[in-house]
């Protein structure tokens, strides 16, 4: 899967053209920086350039055990390091962390330049998809741990970058993460594991419920995962009305939200488009 790949040969081509704990998956990121972030050199002239590394930390408990056991034996977190490193120039080196947390989560750390995928986010995922019954849970599984990665490195690219961002950061990674695996190939389509990623990082924050919302879940960060669902919904179903149009109805996607999906969309594609250019590789 070489979804910033994709994104970064279409924006190419355009810009040629014109000129509690967390839920699953749900991050906890620390507050961002207020150092300003580093000059990106994309030129090749000289200037800072790092690389994301990847390490994965001892396990003791049996999801921990098998959340790394998933993650490390189908090189996962090697794999999407090395689809940022062909992509993103980034100012500094960054570690991608696999990590015994205790909780199912992931999240970005400004401070320690780190992201870290908890090994128990993926056991979960797997448990999720296991029990919904599907011939493969484990791809499941780290379908929606590179969706989850994503999204931090929508957190990353926020800080690494000085992006401004006019809503609340964690809704803004979710379409980061959105953009990068819906975004189309040079074929005009895009890549359909990397949609199925961002439908199974919805089918996790639509286990985890909310089914009883309280006052803390309001005042949270971020969007109750319910919403969460119906706004990666409502990204796939407008990328491709035509491809995705199974997902309007039958208990989905709403026909009144999907009439504004493709604007939606497109607000988002010119957005990330517009903000990541300049950090591309050349």
């Amino acid at each position: 899967m070489r979804v910033l790949v994709a994104a970064l040969s279409v924006i190419g081509l355009l810009t040629a053209g014109c000129g509690n704990a967390p839920s699953p998956g749900e991050s906890s990121s620390p507050a961002p920086s207020a150092a300003p972030a580093p000059t990106v050199d994309n030129a090749g002239d000289g200037g800072p350039e790092g690389s994301m590394t990847v390490s994965y930390e001892d396990a003791t408990t049996p999801d921990a055990m098998a959340g790394r056991d998933l993650l490390q034996n189908n090189q996962v977190l090697e794999d999407m390091a090395d689809d940022v490193n062909q992509t993103l120039a980034l100012p500094y080196d960054v570690s991608l962390l696999g990590v015994q947390c205790d909780e199912a989560n992931a999240f970005w750390d400004p401070t320690a330049k780190t992201v870290t995928i908890c090994y128990e986010d993926a056991a979960n995922s797997e448990r999720i998809f296991t029990e919904a019954g599907d011939p493969d849970p484990a791809a499941s599984a780290i379908n929606a741990e590179w969706a989850t990665f994503f999204h931090e490195v929508g957190h990353m690219a926020v800080t690494l970058y000085d992006l401004p961002v006019t809503g609340r950061e964690e809704d803004v990674a979710d379409q980061l993460a959105a953009y990068i695996l819906l975004t189309p190939g040079d074929d005009g389509k895009a890549d359909p594991e990397s949609v199925q990623s961002v439908k199974d990082f919805a089918r996790v924050f639509n286990a985890s419920g909310n089914a009883d919302v309280t006052d803390d879940d309001m005042a949270d960060v971020h969007s109750l995962d319910k919403q969460r669902v119906y706004n990666l919904e409502c990204w796939i179903y407008g990328s491709d009305p035509e491809a995705n149009g199974d997902m309007v109805g039958d208990g989905q996607l709403p026909e009144d939200r999907a009439d504004g999906c493709a604007d939606e969309w497109a607000q988002l594609d010119k957005a990330w488009s517009t903000l990541l250019d300049p950090y591309f590789r050349s």
